[in-house]
């Protein structure tokens, strides 16, 4: 071979591209990124450890080969179970790398316990065919009874979820009797068991309400209460039933089938069983105010008896005759002193009257107008001579006037008053009178009745 001269090595170096680590395991990252979508993987979950920051780092591994995974808080957090050693799991993951070690690793989106995919579909499927059926509406739930004499529980009688009932019953009720069916809550055959210990509690109604309860799990421990068989058999029940199976997140087809839902065995038992303190102090409660106002009430008649007692007193008839006979001795009393009173201002009006009578009586004045006729008489003959002489001497001198300027005194001497006969009128010319008018004369002594023959103007 050749020897090459140092200045032909610096002129290789040149050309060449140096990676560093850094960039090396960067690059490498983004071809795996970029080549492997997001896949399913199954394997043995081991050496699971979960630090401060809350990620979960393990190693997947099978009879063959293990690969180094990491699940972070914000994924892990919406995962439905806890993972341990050992567990056959199921993961939804990327490919990828960790730099600063360039280290392969998974990093992990979904987790769940290998086969767990299967049931889920199984379950969704279930959902919406029994959904379809009208099993979880709410029309045809009843609600369970606010005081039940009697409450059953049908559960496991080994299981932590007994025991947590029994206690929150003990507490809030316990003077409830209770009675158990015991039933397994898992594994094979668990379902029909369940749903024939259903039947017999509703065939023999013994209680009032039916607790349906079981710890938590996973999907495949819960598998027998997602049964079809079950459900059907809960939606024919006569009797109400309340579901608390497993955590609050778990959720079964019993739950949507059950009347009522509960998060967990112990909320359960809380929705079946009234709480006798709240019950009892508020019984206190009503108790005090129902006795406040039962003593209010009682004073209150106490007091319309009172008044009505009073009045009766004062409507007694020996008092109202008492106070009628008062009344008419005051009335008497009082009538007396007024007649005594009318009869003195009757006597003086009397004596007013009396004096001013005297004073007015007519004796004296006609004493006195007779005196004043006396003299009246003897001065009135005189004076009346007088007065018919001196008319007289009137009467003569006006009839010697009248006489004088009397027509008659005219006619004395031979003249006429001529009228027309018809209508009265004086003829004072020849012209009033036509030939044929009817005249009268009136003579001095006499009247003389003419028809005009002619007329001479």
């Amino acid at each position: 071979m050749p020897a090459i001269s140092s200045e032909g090595d610096t002129r290789a170096e040149g050309l060449r591209d140096v990676y560093t680590v850094s960039r090396l395991n960067r690059e490498a990252r983004g071809l795996l990124e970029a080549g492997l979508p997001s896949l399913w993987i199954t394997g043995e979950l081991s050496n699971f450890s979960r630090p401060a920051s809350g990620h979960w780092y393990f190693t997947l591994k099978d009879a063959d080969a293990q690969v180094r995974c990491a699940m972070f808080r914000q994924r892990n957090l919406m995962a439905r179970v806890q993972p341990r050693d050992g567990m056959q799991v199921l993961l939804r993951a990327r490919v990828g790398l960790y730099e600063a070690r360039g280290d392969f690793q998974l990093v992990a989106d979904h987790l769940e316990e290998a086969g767990e995919g299967e049931l889920r579909r199984r379950f969704e499927a279930l959902k919406l065919r029994l959904a379809g059926e009208g099993l979880f509406d709410a029309a045809r739930k009843r609600p369970p009874p606010r005081f039940p004499r009697r409450i059953g529980i049908v559960t496991s009688p080994t299981g932590a979820a007994l025991r947590d009932v029994l206690h929150v019953l003990a507490r809030r009720c316990p003077s409830v009797p209770l009675l158990v069916y015991p039933v397994p809550v898992q594994g094979a055959g668990a379902a029909r068991e369940i749903a024939a210990m259903l039947e017999l509690a509703d065939r023999r109604a013994e209680v009032d309400v039916l607790l349906l309860v079981r710890g938590g799990g996973s999907l495949e421990d819960l598998w027998a209460f997602n049964d079809e068989s079950l459900a059907r058999t809960l939606a024919d029940l006569e009797l109400p039933v309340i579901s608390g199976i497993g955590h609050e997140v778990d959720i079964t087809i019993a739950d949507f089938v059950a009347d009522l839902r509960a998060p967990t065995p112990s909320a359960a038992a809380e929705l079946a069983a009234p709480d006798a303190a709240a019950w009892l102090a508020g019984l206190a409660v009503t108790a005090r105010r129902l006795a406040g106002a039962m003593l209010r009430g009682w004073r209150q008649r106490q007091e319309t008896i009172a008044r009505a007692a009073r009045r009766l007193d004062t409507l007694h008839p020996s008092q109202q005759l008492a106070q009628h006979t008062q009344r008419l001795d005051e009335l008497q009393t009082r009538s007396l002193a007024a007649m005594r009173r009318a009869i003195a201002a009757r006597g003086l009006g009397l004596a007013r009257q009396r004096a001013e009578l005297e004073s007015r009586s007519p004796a004296a004045r006609v004493a006195a107008l007779a005196q004043r006729i006396d003299h009246a008489r003897a001065r009135m003959l005189p004076a009346l001579r007088h007065r018919i002489s001196l008319a007289r001497g009137q009467l003569e001198s006006a009839a010697r006037g009248l006489h004088a300027t009397s027509p008659l005194a005219t006619l004395a001497r031979g003249y006429a008053i001529v009228t027309v006969v018809a209508d009265g009128s004086v003829v004072t010319d020849a012209a009033q009178a036509s030939a044929g008018t009817e005249i009268e004369a009136r003579l001095s002594r006499g009247r003389l009745r003419a028809r005009v023959v002619s007329r001479k103007d």
